[in-house]
């Protein structure tokens, strides 16, 4: 039977229809409700609000769309491990063969093979095991720990524990045997009997292994600072100051403009960028990816050492081109520094030399 969202519609009632979508659309008509009294957006597409024929509905709906099966209860329990619920004393029909147990059959019986089964002898009938069904959700399905006994690893650190305090006091008592065999050998001098302290076995001493392939530590570690120093953000205390980025440690601009050069501690993070080694390599960085860009072939990660001597030989062809335009602009034109007197006409900007021009433009020198 076909509802009345699928009805026949003539020319007209399909026009109609068509502009009302468009006006609920445009925001000009209120948006249509559905069967509970919620609004319809006017953008979800008409196949997604038209119900099929077997929905019982008249009007556009989103109810159809709704999830109808039913979540699984989520739950922290877990699996009972090794639970037994009830042990016969004889042999039942349908037992697995080997064991006697009716949870399981013969073939997933995890017990030792019996030369004879105990569907045989009827004698040391294995209990059932405690069936049970759980259901989880999402996260209790992929939540690995889940079940697990923190109480079972407790023998395994009681094993490495003895183990470590005998290792302890097996070196303690090597320890006192030398020194006991020092006092023995000595004729009755005394004798240091002090410990060497690059060669004093260090019990219980924890070592932190830092960037290493057996553990420890692996992360880099940057912006350290002397423990005596202090803190950046501690140089100036007023909100307006400069701005402290406490994720990389960073504080760009001076907090103390104001103060006198030579006694500031901190000066800002771009007053190291710009100076020494840090604008060196700037340049060189800058060099290598324009020597780069133009065909050569230089990479600054990738061989460091040849950039950097790419670099300065271009830096010295460079020096020496300077120097012979000056040499040549030098003997051309003259050096005016290195000479003692200067002309007159260069220090007051006067000379009596007159220049005129003819009507074409051509210049007519005439002296005073």
């Amino acid at each position: 039977m076909a509802t009345a969202s699928v009805a026949f519609k003539s020319r007209e009632d399909r026009r109609k229809q068509k502009e009302l979508d468009e006006a609920r659309k445009a925001g000009l008509v209120p948006a249509e409700v559905d069967e509970n009294g919620k609004e319809i957006n006017p953008h979800i597409a008409k196949y997604l609000l038209s119900p099929p024929f077997y929905a019982k509905s008249e009007k556009p709906s989103l109810k159809h769309q709704k999830n109808w099966k039913t979540k699984p209860v989520s739950t922290k329990a877990y699996y009972d491990r090794g639970a037994k619920t009830y042990q016969a004393e004889k042999y039942r029909k349908g037992a697995c063969q080997n064991c006697g147990a009716m949870t399981h059959d013969m073939k997933t019986c995890i017990e030792r093979p019996r030369k004879v089964g105990a569907k045989y002898t009827n004698k040391n009938i294995a209990p059932d095991e405690k069936i049970e069904s759980l259901e989880f959700d999402y996260d209790g399905k992929r939540d690995r720990w889940n079940g697990y006994d923190p109480s079972s690893y407790r023998h395994v650190r009681d094993l490495y524990e003895a183990k470590e305090n005998a290792r302890e006091n097996y070196l303690k008592e090597q320890q006192l045997k030398k020194l006991e065999d020092n006092d023995a050998t000595s004729d009755g001098e005394e004798e240091d009997l002090r410990v060497d302290e690059s060669k004093q076995v260090d019990f219980a001493k924890v070592k932190k292994r830092v960037r290493t392939t057996d553990g420890g530590s692996t992360g880099t570690v940057r912006n350290l600072r002397i423990r005596e120093d202090t803190a950046k953000y501690l140089l100036n205390l007023d909100v307006n100051s400069a701005y402290y980025d406490p994720k990389s440690r960073s504080m760009r601009e001076d907090p103390l403009p104001d103060a006198n050069p030579n006694e500031k501690f901190c000066l800002g993070d771009n007053q190291y960028r710009n100076s020494g080694q840090a604008l060196e390599f700037k340049q060189l960085n800058m060099y290598s990816c324009e020597a780069f860009g133009k065909g050569q072939d230089i990479h600054m990660q990738a061989a460091p050492s040849q950039a950097e001597l790419c670099y300065k030989r271009v830096k010295v062809t460079k020096e020496k081109l300077n120097n012979q335009i000056k040499d040549t602009i030098m003997a051309k034109y003259g050096n005016a520094a290195a000479k003692d007197d200067i002309p007159m006409e260069l220090l007051l900007g006067q000379s009596e030399r007159q220049v005129e021009y003819d009507r074409v433009g051509r210049r007519i020198i005439k002296s005073g």
